[in-house]
């Protein structure tokens, strides 16, 4: 191998960050993005003698890590959140019921983990990997939802995706073109804002905490829209309207009573991680909640209650008396 070579094989770590958020969006997972980045840079080390410098370094990077995540998808269905399997529960069942396969969830990521640290690229980096947006792209088609990402959010020209996917760049502007009308379907825009957490949502936030950490149900109702929806994963039980979103945290949901929350930066937002009261003493991870705003209420609670994602966070599982 070649100085100049050997010193390409150094380089290639520069671009995890961004191949893990590329990852993420096609796969829905910080544990399936890490594994096709690692896949991706492994190959790359393997066929860095043949890598002939016709594309830059980062094209070949994104074509392996899309064959990868295709690879992937072909093995299996979407991930999803729970209102894309059916229709709302009663809020005073018994129980959350036995989980779903964890392959089949939708589950959030840390920014550190997909976030780039150049300013100009945050705002849209950081829209681009909201839940909303990153669970809408999972209606997609594989190939187009790679198209959507390298055209709508990385912005490449048509004839760069082409050449990445061995297509005509009408094909590709094709794809591009049905896969903004289902995301139009779903309730997605198909390219993001940049919008940001504003003072009023941060407010919000700050009140949701209060209102939680004090387990004052009747005041966090009060923060909801009438219509906001509330989901479990990787249980499919999930909730629509305020009103039933009490019920059931008075109900099978007053288990949270006493709990603590630490917030953590995640999709491109501040997350909340939950530690629930343990009866042995102290309190026990339990969820990685997000919240999404309209207005002036919430509109949106996503209660991951997935204690193994608290690593992936840099997290304890337990937080000490």
């Amino acid at each position: 191998m070649t100085t100049a070579t050997a010193r390409t094989g150094t380089d290639l770590d520069k671009f995890r960050v961004e191949l893990t958020g590329y990852a993420y969006r096609m796969l829905g997972s910080p544990f399936d993005a890490e594994d096709a980045v690692q896949e991706t840079l492994l190959r790359a080390w393997r066929g860095l003698d043949r890598f002939d410098g016709r594309s830059s370094l980062r094209t070949w990077l994104y074509r392996i890590v899309t064959n990868v995540c295709l690879d992937q998808l072909r093995s299996r269905g979407r991930r999803a959140l729970p209102m894309d399997l059916g229709a709302p529960s009663a809020p005073v069942a018994a129980s959350l019921g036995a989980p779903g396969p964890v392959g089949d969830w939708l589950e959030p990521i840390p920014d550190a983990a997909v976030l780039p640290g150049d300013p100009a690229e945050l705002a849209v980096a950081r829209e681009s990997v909201r839940l909303a947006f990153v669970a809408a792209l999972q209606h997609l088609p594989p190939r187009q939802r790679a198209v959507l990402i390298l055209r709508d959010v990385l912005r490449w020209h048509a004839d760069e995706v082409a050449g990445l996917l061995d297509a005509s760049v009408p094909a590709v502007n094709s794809a591009l073109q049905r896969a903004r009308a289902t995301l139009a379907d779903v309730g997605e825009a198909g390219r993001p804002t940049g919008a940001d957490l504003d003072d009023e949502h941060r407010d919000l936030l700050d009140r949701y905490v209060d209102t939680f950490a004090r387990y004052d149900i009747a005041a966090l109702v009060a923060l909801l829209r009438e219509d906001a929806v509330h989901s479990m994963p990787p249980y499919p039980v999930w909730l629509r309207g305020a009103v039933d979103i009490g019920r059931w945290m008075v109900g099978p949901g007053a288990g949270c009573r006493g709990s603590r929350l630490v917030p953590v930066p995640a999709n491109g937002g501040t997350a909340l991680a939950q530690y629930r009261p343990d009866p042995a003493g102290g309190h026990q991870a339990f969820s990685i909640q997000l919240l999404e705003f309209s207005g002036d209420r919430i509109s949106r609670l996503t209660h991951f209650l997935q204690p193994r994602l608290f690593p992936r966070f840099g997290l304890p599982l337990r937080l000490d008396p």
